[in-house]
């Protein structure tokens, strides 16, 4: 939790979500490197002018994901937004790269100079769209060490959205939790079953019974049901909500951020 309030200027930190354009190589790519990095930049100047606390990027578009891997295409290209958004905006951010990319992650993280990478199969395993993600937690903090990348934090998803956990029926979300701690998570994401769905608030209370890491909710938050989340957890992943009607695979609007973060704002002051 030392390094989480360190890195964070503001309690109960938002981060808001860069879905970046699909990149090269990738069936959806449309062929302009320039146009991928200047949207990513429109987007994160939209969120800094909002107030957010915390950005972070995904290459939620490059639809169907590989599995575990991917190619220098893809990672080159996520360091360059990652560096030109914190060198531009000075705001803590991370990085995903789907799917279940991890080392590539804190490679670009490391060489970006950003903050943190969202992991996904950090403790056991599960079924995804991309076939079996198995624990990977050893090989990434090991590959952060060889590196010499310590500073970046790794927050990590615990029964992930998208992803069947039959495998892992007899594994608590509490159990899940203390292991992705034993195994020195920096933070415990939970989500609900798919991208915008609400978190059931049972999972959020268990996982901070079972656990002394920060624990980030990863979907569903709106500014509706905000205030109901905002006791239970210690920081808010938005991506869908902040998007033009909601849908993430459109732009980022501006009124939604502002207006969101309003509220947010308000909710610090009672509660402090």
């Amino acid at each position: 939790m030392k390094k989480f309030n360190k890195l964070f200027k503001n309690k109960k930190p938002v981060i808001g979500m860069i879905h970046v354009e699909a990149l090269p190589g990738t069936p959806n790519y449309k062929g302009n490197v320039k146009r991928i990095i200047s949207k990513a930049l429109e987007e994160a100047e939209i969120y800094s002018n909002s107030g957010i606390d915390s950005i972070a990027i995904e290459n939620m578009h490059d639809v169907p994901y590989m599995k575990n891997s991917v190619g220098p295409e893809i990672t080159s290209l996520m360091t360059i937004i990652a560096y030109e958004i914190k060198n531009k905006f000075k705001l803590p951010v991370g990085i995903q790269i789907l799917a279940g990319a991890n080392k590539e992650a804190i490679a670009a993280a490391h060489a970006s100079g950003i903050d943190f990478i969202r992991a996904e199969g950090f403790v056991f395993a599960h079924v995804a769209d991309e076939g079996i993600i198995e624990s990977n937690a050893g090989e990434i903090l090991r590959y952060r060490k060889m590196i010499g990348a310590e500073n970046i934090l790794v927050f990590t998803d615990i029964k992930k959205k998208h992803s069947s956990h039959s495998i892992t029926s007899d594994v608590t979300i509490e159990e899940t939790a203390h292991a992705a701690e034993f195994f020195l998570s920096n933070g415990l994401i939970v989500t609900g079953v798919a991208t915008g769905k609400e978190v059931e608030p049972s999972d959020l209370l268990s996982v901070k019974k079972s656990s002394k890491l920060p624990v980030i909710i990863g979907s569903g938050i709106t500014i509706e049901n905000v205030e109901k989340y905002f006791p239970l957890c210690d920081a808010m992943i938005i991506g869908s909500y902040f998007k033009k009607k909601g849908d993430w695979k459109n732009s980022v609007d501006s009124n939604r951020v502002k207006l969101f973060m309003k509220k947010i704002n308000l909710l610090r002051k009672r509660k402090s």
